[in-house]
């Protein structure tokens, strides 16, 4: 790990104050799961580490007229066991539940999961960002794929969004606050996620200068609900998710929106599928048909065409979980 700067503010204006202009210069530390394993393989070689994990702003669960507030240092394990998110959003217990070591709960934070790098292993073993080779070819299409994107992958990034509460964020209509020096912006959590264009880019829209401080999220009624495939019950990142969030009309669907996860190098929403539920009662032959609908256009690559059928399955069986809620 190479030698690098260590400061510990104590206040939000403090921690801004101490970020860079430029990715690499500075990183931010929270629970640390992901950053110190990055430093470790010198994928990340900051000049200074800002320690976030005790500035007070940061932590909480609180409900407010504006909605539901979290904490961008709330932890997985506090979100898991909180019972104002079971109660109203069971989309965001699943997905923290979905992290199955308790210790990486304990550590982990919301903020830091919605800002992990990619999980590619072509970039995790120095190939970039976009994983090409010193000719400048992707090396994702002809090579081992089987767990990158089947959704989004035209070019030029194949990898797929590590965001465990992503989805479900996007699906319950969440905002993100990101602060600077200079002020604060809110941001959609669908807007938060992008493709990069290039190696110099992040894969989120956080500016190397800003700080994620907190979500909220409206409370806004409706049904909500999360499921993941994953290889083994073990600590592992899934195959595939679906996040869902209903509005209903009786019985019927009013709106709907439909979120698919581990698919594209985004949260991956489906307008499709939202208009294709739109009126109608979900059964499990609907659920089957709007999955298929969700899927219609997914390219898979040489060997992850599976994904289409697990990405499926997923969302069939969160909408049915969402329905019955």
């Amino acid at each position: 790990m190479q030698n690098f700067a260590y400061a510990n503010p104590a206040t939000v204006q403090e921690a801004v104050g101490l970020l860079g202009t430029k990715w690499g210069d500075v990183d931010v530390l929270a629970g640390g799961t992901d950053l110190i394993s990055l430093m470790k393989e010198h994928l990340h070689m900051p000049r200074r580490v800002v320690n976030i994990k005790n500035i007070k702003e940061l932590g909480g669960i609180t409900r407010s007229e504006a909605g539901l507030r979290i904490g961008a240092a709330v932890t997985l394990e506090e979100l898991a066991g909180n019972t104002e998110v079971r109660k109203v959003f069971p989309a965001l217990t699943t997905a923290a539940m979905g992290v199955s070591s308790p210790q990486i709960r304990n550590m982990g934070t919301v903020g830091g999961d919605l800002c992990q790098r990619p999980r590619c292993w072509y970039y995790r073993q120095g190939f970039g960002l976009l994983a090409r080779d010193k000719d400048g070819k992707p090396l994702v299409p002809d090579g081992e794929n089987k767990d990158h994107a089947i959704l989004g992958n035209s070019g030029p990034a194949y990898f797929v969004s590590a965001a465990g509460l992503g989805p479900a964020l996007i699906a319950v209509g969440a905002k993100l606050r990101l602060v600077s020096a200079k002020g604060s912006r809110d941001v959609a959590a669908e807007k938060f996620f992008v493709t990069p264009q290039n190696e110099s880019s992040r894969e989120i829209a956080l500016l190397p200068n800003e700080l994620l401080t907190e979500i909220v999220i409206p409370l806004s009624g409706g049904r909500n609900a999360t499921y993941e495939v994953r290889h083994k019950e073990a600590l592992d990142w899934p195959l595939t998710t679906a996040s869902v969030s209903l509005r209903m009309k009786g019985t019927a669907v009013a709106s709907a929106r439909v979120v698919l996860g581990h698919v594209a190098p985004t949260p991956w929403v489906s307008a499709e599928a939202a208009q294709a539920l739109a009126g109608r009662t979900i059964t499990a032959d609907v659920a089957e048909d709007v999955a298929k609908t969700a899927l219609a256009k997914a390219t898979p690559l040489s060997q992850n065409g599976y994904k289409v059928q697990l990405a499926r399955v997923a969302l069939k069986r969160a909408l049915l979980l969402a329905a019955t809620g």
